[in-house]
């Protein structure tokens, strides 16, 4: 049973809302409470709701700006807005702020809530599938090269403002193009693919990899120093020497990988200075011999 989230801090509300959950026809959902903005916005942020019907009115805070502090800590997850003023400003200021649907209070009945809910719901599936095309890379379902250069001047822009280090590996598959000329694009894709299942699997939860173009690789190391940086990259490195890559017909491939990494602000001042002491590190490695990991 999919979950809703209430935010109003007028419990009658949250008897009314239950009262009309009970009463519609296609489908039951289950109906959790916040009273607070704060308690709203916890819980909006952690996950878990298909969706969430929001209240204007919080207090001394509202929801326009719950809505727009939860879009910009990366919430996705569909929002109706709930108010007792019909005026067209709140409807266009709720819209803008991200909600996907506005009802007013006083004319809300089951059948119309419940089609709201089916339209939210249905918009937040589509909206999920484009953001997923427009960020991730068809092939390994990693981060695409946009969506990274868009993380990694985020980060290095929190790094700067804080003062904290921020590093970045850049990984290349060795003799890559090799398994495409001796066994084919099919055997190379499934390379690809079980390079990047295995570098994943060795990173934390606020890493972010990225297929960085072609064969290459990119991990985003939020409060990495040098050596933290050079023994991720170590293991990245061990991780894909540790066994073979199966490919389509039952072919086992010693697939290895070269990897460069760099830190700031120890060895760059900017994203850009970033990704050219990580790229030269690489080189480095892969002049030294290959199969290896080097710090910028």
């Amino acid at each position: 049973m999919r979950r809703i989230l209430l935010i109003d801090d007028d419990r009658l509300q949250l008897a009314l809302t239950r009262a009309q959950f009970g009463q519609f026809c296609a489908e039951q959902f289950e109906l959790d409470y916040a009273a607070t903005y704060e308690d709203g916005l916890t819980q909006l942020l952690a996950g878990g709701h298909a969706a969430c019907l929001l209240d204007y009115q919080l207090g001394a805070r509202d929801g326009l700006a719950l809505i727009r502090e939860a879009v910009a800590r990366g919430c996705r997850t569909p929002i109706i807005f709930l108010t007792a003023e019909t005026s067209e400003n709140v409807d266009t200021a709720a819209m803008n702020a991200g909600a996907l649907d506005y009802l007013v209070k006083g004319e809300i009945k089951p059948a119309t809530l419940e089609r709201s809910l089916r339209y939210a719901l249905k918009l937040g599936e589509t909206l999920d599938q484009l953001h997923r095309l427009a960020t991730r890379d068809a092939l390994t379902g990693l981060l695409n090269r946009r969506e990274f250069d868009r993380l990694l001047a985020e980060e290095t822009e929190r790094a700067k403002r804080f003062g904290r280090p921020l590093a970045l590996v850049l990984l290349d598959l060795d003799l890559f193009k090799s398994v495409n000329d001796t066994h084919g694009h099919p055997a190379g894709d499934a390379v690809l693919r079980a390079a990047a299942d295995r570098l994943a699997a060795e990173l934390r939860v606020v890493d972010r990899l990225a297929r960085f173009g072609g064969e290459e690789f990119a991990v985003l190391l939020p409060e990495t120093p040098p050596a933290g940086a050079l023994d991720m990259a170590e293991r990245l490195v061990a991780a894909m020497r540790r066994a073979p890559v199966v490919l389509p017909d039952g072919t086992s491939l010693a697939q290895r990988v070269s990897a460069g990494a760099a830190s700031l602000p120890a060895h760059a001042a900017n994203a850009a200075d970033l990704v050219r002491a990580a790229d030269r590190a690489l080189y480095a490695a892969k002049h030294a011999g290959r199969d290896r990991a080097m710090l910028g």
